[in-house]
């Protein structure tokens, strides 16, 4: 039997105080100890004693005052010193009460036992043994060990003993992986969080859907802690009673057994013990609150410099947490393509990339996992050594049958919920509403009695859906994993399933009538040129029916079979003429008709008091709109490209709860009826397309709610006047108006500069109104008509104007600059304002303007610059910021004296962001951001110009950055202008281009980047020579 540690004593000396400890704390720790004592002493070591000491990987040497007068200790030393040898066995003196000098040398006390000893030998003649034992004596007390006079305790030095074992030992490093592909690009980033906290405590939430490494990841953090002076411990918290979590805990951290009578006694213990370490507690998968008060109590002791880690699927655990600490929550994503490539090749091929033969198949793999490392592991380990055929065979398979031992860890969190309904939204969403808007689905399975609004919140909190952009998304192996549990309720008979997606099982039930009053969903999507029919009695039985999709679907006979539970009803292409009346609708949320053959929705009016989604869209033969009378709940209307459509009946002037119309390319029809201009409630309103409506009427200043309107390629002749004095409009956008004049568009931008100057008078009368317009668009237009409008929007953020020639483009660009600085623009001058200040107290400064993401390589960029610049400007003497060029590989510098800068965007290249650096020179206490008037950006080749105030620029969000990166292209020749007040002068202007992918073409360096990754700034003191 092998052993973790040899000791190696004299018990008369030590038996009762130190080595009681040190051997309860080395089981306590989980050492597998042998102690010699366990054989009876005699003359001669027995032979199972020396194969302890041989099969030992660490032997402890405890040097004690009579450890020399035992043959059967010396003995013993001189066979661990001969493994030490020859076998490297580890060797640690403990020299307790004895100075290593006095064992080295056989003096003292020590020696003095070792003397008497030797004179038994000598008289024997065994001079030879006496040799060997004064030799390992010396070899033994010239290795590093502990001398416990250096101690304050006994307590101390077992403490250190036992800790320097666990490490040589590797105890302290839990098991992670074979293979820890993307662990390099993710858990140094926690370790740098950690230890950026400069001593404070932390609590870390790492949270994620099940599958994806948060274990891997925190059992990693913990290694690598394992040589700081953290006391640790690691909690797997699955199927473990709250006691025993105590126990343990406390046990791992206070180095000694610990027995906890209830959860209340555990939590005190909690909070004073804890309160005087520092300790690195990780509780791994925990699953409800309860788990965390009993392990964490007040979570006061965590401020001394503790670190608290939690991996969970459920953030709403992190949450409340919240509560009594604060929380930085970690969402582990998804492994990119290369890593899952990778780590599938490692499984299947023990390489790092898979053979040109077995790449396609690899890849096809690795897409059906989408970078879920479970997933990658479970299925190249499978697939290894198996031949092209098998693994055709499984990826066939998995389309129809997901992997069950991916399944099995997945379910863990649908299992998890408590709550039934919870359980019914995540399946209706799995299989009938993966990419709608949440706002829409909310309310469908909300009128099916489901409390969808608190439920998907809890479902996204689990990890088992997402919302992106409002639309309801989730990892398709999670989808998978939800129609697997549906099918699993009736393997063979679909009809006796609760959902039905699967078209082959859709038509096998229509065919066969074999449904049944189990289904609540069921969904078929066929091809627009299918000529499939089947009778309406095949619904006859499925009376539980609430959630129906039948896209280009040819349904004959009586629709009064169709369930009178429907709350959904989505037909594309559906091929009547009008809706039957005894087709049950009363109950329906959403009709979505698109690309249906209706003329009329239906041909006399109907009660649909629960309506509020109503989308008839490409309906190209319908011609009018149905009475919308009894439709009273109705929030979002969509009629888009109906061509024939001539009428909106007067009826939608009751709809109270209207929020949406949208009539964009109905090109038949002329005006909307002036119902429309009555509704209070509606927020959007969409006739972009309404090639024959001419006018908007003055009522729609009435439209008190109205946010956005968008009337491109209209007829429209006139705006009403009256939307100046709108206060809820934010966004409007007339591209295509062709009734404005271009001469006086400057006009906004000197709005922007200096409303309270304007000295239009005809516009007086609207001085001081509280417009919101925000953002304009504006293509082919003359601005002359528009001119009062514009001019009272003083909250106009951005606009967009589109010119038709280089020449109409370089002419307004010239104006808008001129009416701007109020003189040639790119003409530099001391103005009055600076020259009345000594020319020794200007100085040179850089300012930058960020626009991007604020992720990844731009956010790095920029901190970088930012960093840089600010120190470098603290000197007095010229200087160069600069990047390495290998650390930031995506990026692309220009540079122009003055106010702009020119550049042309990169073929092959997605552009991320952008930085601009403006070199200015002013006073010290001017700043330019207070300065700084607005940014324009002119695009030559697409002929546009975006101009961004000053108060967009220094706060971009989202929409801001997205409409100005989605209109640079590659390729696309670029100026950006930057304008300030008279308060200081631009010296330089540079922009940094920032890419989230390799440009494939390769850039010339200019002489003053070198191997620099950017351009060379220079700062100097501003003396009299300087002008």
């Amino acid at each position: 039997m092998q052993y973790d540690v040899f000791l190696s004593f004299r018990g008369t000396d030590i038996r009762s105080g130190v080595l009681s400890h040190l051997i309860a704390a080395l089981s306590n720790a989980g050492v597998n100890t042998f102690e010699d004592e366990k054989f009876e002493r005699g003359e001669r070591i027995m032979p199972s004693l020396l194969r302890a000491i041989a099969g030992s990987k660490i032997h402890i040497i405890l040097f004690s005052n009579n450890y020399a007068s035992s043959k059967w200790c010396l003995d013993e030393l001189v066979k661990i010193m001969e493994c030490h040898r020859t076998y490297g066995n580890e060797v640690l003196p403990v020299f307790y009460n004895v100075d290593p000098s006095d064992v080295r040398n056989q003096r003292g006390d020590f020696g003095q036992g070792l003397e008497a000893l030797a004179q038994r030998y000598l008289l024997q003649g065994e001079n030879d043994v006496l040799k060997s034992w004064k030799s390992a004596l010396n070899e033994a007390a010239n290795l590093a060990g502990w001398v416990s006079r250096n101690y304050r305790t006994d307590a101390d030095l077992v403490e250190d003993i036992v800790e320097d074992i666990i490490e040589k030992l590797d105890m302290h490093l839990l098991p992670i992986t074979d293979f820890p592909v993307g662990l390099e690009s993710r858990v140094p980033k926690l370790i740098k969080f950690v230890d950026d906290q400069s001593g404070r405590g932390c609590v870390i939430g790492i949270w994620g859907m099940g599958g994806l490494g948060k274990t891997t990841i925190a059992k990693s953090i913990y290694n690598e802690f394992r040589r700081q002076r953290f006391r640790r411990s690691f909690i797997e918290t699955n199927n473990k009673g709250h006691t025993d979590l105590q126990e343990k805990l406390l046990s791992d951290v206070l180095k000694t057994k610990v027995k906890i009578h209830s959860v209340a006694m555990g939590i005190s213990m909690i909070e004073k013990k804890l309160f005087a370490e520092r300790a690195l507690i990780i509780l791994d998968d925990v699953t409800e609150f309860e788990q965390l008060k009993a392990l964490c109590g007040n979570c006061k002791w965590i401020d001394r410099e503790s670190v608290l880690i939690i991996t969970t699927r459920d953030l709403r655990l992190l949450e409340e947490l919240k509560d009594h600490h604060a929380v930085h929550i970690w969402k582990i994503m998804e492994m990119d393509e290369n890593e899952s490539l990778e780590l599938f090749s490692k499984h299947a091929f023990r390489e790092a990339s898979p053979t040109e033969n077995w790449n396609k198949l690899s890849i096809d793999v690795v897409a059906y996992c989408a970078g879920l490392p479970l997933a990658l592991e479970i299925l190249g380990s499978y697939l290894r050594w198996r031949t092209k055929e098998e693994w055709e065979s499984v990826l066939s398979k998995l389309k129809k049958i997901p992997n069950y031992k991916v399944q099995e860890k997945l379910r863990i969190s649908f299992d998890g919920l408590r709550d039934p309904m919870e359980k019914d939204i995540f399946l209706d969403v799995c299989c009938f509403f993966i990419g709608k808007d949440r706002t829409y689905v909310t309310e469908i399975l909300d009128g099916c009695g489901l409390h969808a609004s608190i439920g998907i919140k809890v479902l996204i909190e689990h990890s088992l859906i997402k919302v992106e952009k409002n639309k309801l998304g989730m990892h398709p192996l999670l989808r998978d994993m939800g129609r697997e549990i549906v099918c699993e309720s009736s393997k063979n008979e679909p009809g006796k399933r609760n959902r039905l997606w699967f078209q082959k099982d859709v038509l096998d039930v229509l065919t066969n009538n074999t449904g049944t009053e189990t289904i609540q969903g069921l969904a078929v999507k066929l091809h627009f040129t299918s000529r499939d029919s089947f009778e309406a009695y095949s619904f006859e039985k499925m009376k539980g029916l609430r959630l129906l999709q039948l896209d280009h679907v040819q349904l004959s006979g009586n629709y009064g079979y169709l369930s009178k539970q429907l709350k959904w009803i989505c037909w594309r292409g559906f091929p009547l003429k009008y809706i039957p009346n005894n087709f049950h609708l009363e109950g329906v949320i959403a009709i979505d008709f698109k690309y249906s053959k209706l003329r009329l929705l239906w041909k006399t009016p109907q009660v649909l008091p629960w309506l509020k989604f109503l989308n008839l869209s490409h309906s190209k033969n319908l011609t009018e709109t149905p009475d919308f009378s009894k439709l009273t709940s109705l929030e979002k209307l969509i009629l888009k490209n109906c061509p024939s459509l001539c009428k909106v009946h007067q009826s939608i002037g009751d709809l109270h709860n209207l929020i949406l119309i949208n009539l964009k390319g109905c090109t038949s029809l002329r005006n909307l009826p002036r119902e429309v201009y009555k509704l209070k409630s509606v927020k959007i309103l969409i006739l972009s397309g309404c090639s024959k409506i001419d006018k908007l009427e003055e009522d729609i200043v009435q439209m008190e709610s109205l946010t956005t309107l968008i009337a491109d390629n209209t007829a429209v002749k006139q705006v009403p006047f009256s939307i100046v004095s709108s206060k809820s409009i934010g966004y409007i956008s007339l591209c295509g108006f062709e009734g404005l004049s271009r001469n006086v568009f400057p006009s906004i931008i000197w709005s922007w500069m200096s409303p309270t100057m304007n000295p239009l008078s005809y516009i007086g009368h609207f001085y001081g109104t509280s417009s919101s317009l925000v953002s304009m668009d504006i293509h082919n237009n003359n601005f002359g008509d528009l001119a009062p409008t514009f001019r009272s929007l003083s909250n106009l953020r951005s606009v967009l104007v589109q010119c038709d020639t280089e020449i109409e483009l370089s002419k307004l660009c010239r104006t808008i600059l001129d009416d701007i600085n109020g003189s040639d623009f790119t003409e530099l001058r001391m103005t009055p304002y600076i020259s009345q200040f000594s020319k020794h107290s200007l100085r040179s400064y850089s300012y930058l303007i960020g626009i991007g993401t604020g992720t990844g390589t731009y956010q790095e960029v920029f901190t970088t610059l930012n960093n840089s610049i600010s120190k470098e400007l603290a000197t007095n003497v010229a200087c160069d910021v600069s990047l390495p060029a290998d650390n930031y590989p995506f990026w692309l510098a220009h540079t122009s004296e003055g106010h702009s800068v020119y550049f042309t965007v990169p073929e092959d290249c997605r552009l991320k962001g952008m930085i601009l650096c403006v070199v200015y020179l002013s006073t010290p206490e001017i700043m330019a951001s207070e300065c700084l008037i607005s940014v324009l950006i002119v695009n030559y080749t697409k002929c546009t110009i975006q101009i961004h105030k000053r108060d967009t620029v220094i706060s971009f969000n989202d929409e801001d950055w997205q409409g100005i990166i989605s209109h640079l292209g590659p390729g696309d020749e670029v100026e950006i202008f930057v304008t300030f007040g008279h308060r200081l002068v631009v010296k330089k202007t540079a922009v940094y281009l920032t890419y989230g992918e390799s440009i494939d073409m390769e850039i010339e360096p200019s002489p003053e980047q070198k191997e620099n990754a950017l351009i060379r700034f220079i700062k100097k003191i501003v003396t009299c020579d300087f002008w």
